[in-house]
């Protein structure tokens, strides 16, 4: 009789979320987010170490196991990218935009800049430096909005400024991986000449979707919620979900910009309605989406990494590009704060604070291996990977450096 291949599947998802959930709890006991737990228990389940997917005794095709796993992965990002989007807090925004505007734009664009060159020099394409650029230019504002709430410091000046900034940050560097994917991945290759057609493309879609977010999706919610028959059976988040869905579908078919740009415009919209409607969206996604699809992402990550075969005459290169990863966040961020009217001390402490790429490093990394951009087996992964996990553990205890209070500040309290 023959094995039914979803059997295993179910078999491997279970170790995946179980592994997540106990890598999570133990980097938190350490006072790490979860999700640098759930990113090493990936590498240690991938080919570095177990090789989970390739375990002749699940009597199974791998190739079924990596597909699904991987599509489940980038279901994920779609949802976590969308609660990002529902996240959005405008008038926040609004209260720092002089600042959080310059910072978010300079933080993005210097990784780019600094990035490019430090990849060449070590032999690969502007292709495969330009996504390393952009995946530099991301940040996690989950792992220093964490730290700063620890030492109740979150709703400062400076920490009203890391949320406005890390959302500006995120919106250009999810910008910046549309365009290069659009103008780097393989099926693009005849078109890369033509750059302001994909622009103008890439414009129109982005400003037709946010403008029906914006104005639509709030509208058709608030009726949703007080219909008495579509309320029924979930109707508020499920319409939330289709919406993610769509949105995520038509970025990619009519914008030609990459699908989590759509989720998350769709999350924008969603997060100007009511609170209470938003609350359940929020409940509902965040069930969804920590409980069983993100964690999936996380480790799929590492299950695509072998650390094993990394050279170690890479190891310069890694340490290059780590430096250049906090250096560009730090100067940029802090330069574009200066220049916004923060002091010297709150824009050293809000670069420092965007140094943490995280999760949405992790996802535009990921964007560049399924485009072809990027190859899992090539030391650039391995060394972005690194530098991710790297910044992510480095980010905490250099927050609680620079937050810690100048004598000046003591005597002031005084």
């Amino acid at each position: 009789m023959e094995a039914n291949p979803v059997v295993a599947l179910f078999l491997v998802l279970g170790i995946i979320i179980t592994a997540a959930r106990v890598g999570g709890t133990i980097a938190r006991r350490f006072d790490q987010p979860r999700v640098l737990g759930e990113l090493v228990i990936g590498v240690l389940l991938g080919p570095t170490l177990l090789d989970l997917l390739h375990v002749p005794a699940f009597g199974i095709e791998a190739a079924h196991l990596e597909e699904t796993v991987h599509e489940l992965a980038e279901l994920g990002v779609l949802l976590l990218m969308f609660k990002v989007g529902l996240d959005v807090h405008l008038q926040e925004l609004a209260e720092v935009g002089v600042v959080a505007g310059i910072a978010g734009v300079a933080g993005a664009l210097l990784p780019l800049a600094m990035t490019l060159p430090a990849v060449a020099a070590f032999g690969y394409s502007w292709q495969e430096g330009l996504f390393a650029g952009v995946t530099l230019a991301a940040t996690s504002v989950s792992i220093s909005a964490q730290v700063l709430l620890e030492l109740d410091v979150l709703r400062t000046r400076e920490g009203n400024a890391l949320l406005a900034t890390a959302l500006i940050d995120d919106v250009v560097a999810i910008l910046l991986v549309s365009l290069a994917i659009a103008i780097t991945g393989p099926e693009q290759a005849a078109q890369a000449g033509d750059l302001l057609i994909i622009v103008v493309r890439m414009a129109a879609y982005i400003g037709v979707a946010s403008a029906a977010a914006w104005f639509v999706l709030p509208r058709i919610v608030n009726w949703i919620q007080h219909n008495a028959v579509a309320a029924q059976s979930y109707g508020v988040p499920a319409f939330a979900l289709i919406m993610a869905l769509l949105f995520g579908w038509s970025a990619d078919y009519f914008g030609g910009v990459a699908t989590i740009t759509g989720a998350f415009i769709a999350g924008v919209g969603f997060s100007r309605a009511r609170e209470n409607i938003k609350r359940s969206i929020d409940v509902a996604t965040s069930n969804m989406s920590y409980a069983f699809l993100v964690p999936i992402f996380f480790v799929s990550v590492g299950l695509q990494t072998d650390l094993s075969r990394f050279p170690l005459d890479a190891l310069p290169f890694a340490a290059v590009l780590l430096l250049v990863a906090v250096a560009s966040k730090v100067i940029g961020c802090g330069a574009g704060a200066r220049l916004g009217g923060f002091n010297n001390v709150e824009a050293l402490r809000l670069g420092v604070c965007m140094i943490s790429r995280g999760e949405v490093g992790l996802i535009i990394a990921s964007l560049g291996i399924s485009s072809g951009i990027l190859r899992a087996e090539e030391p650039l992964f391995a060394a972005l990977f690194l530098v991710i996990l790297l910044s992510t553990v480095l980010t905490p205890p250099l927050v609680r450096r620079v937050f810690q209070p100048r004598p000046s500040e003591v005597t002031e309290g005084v």
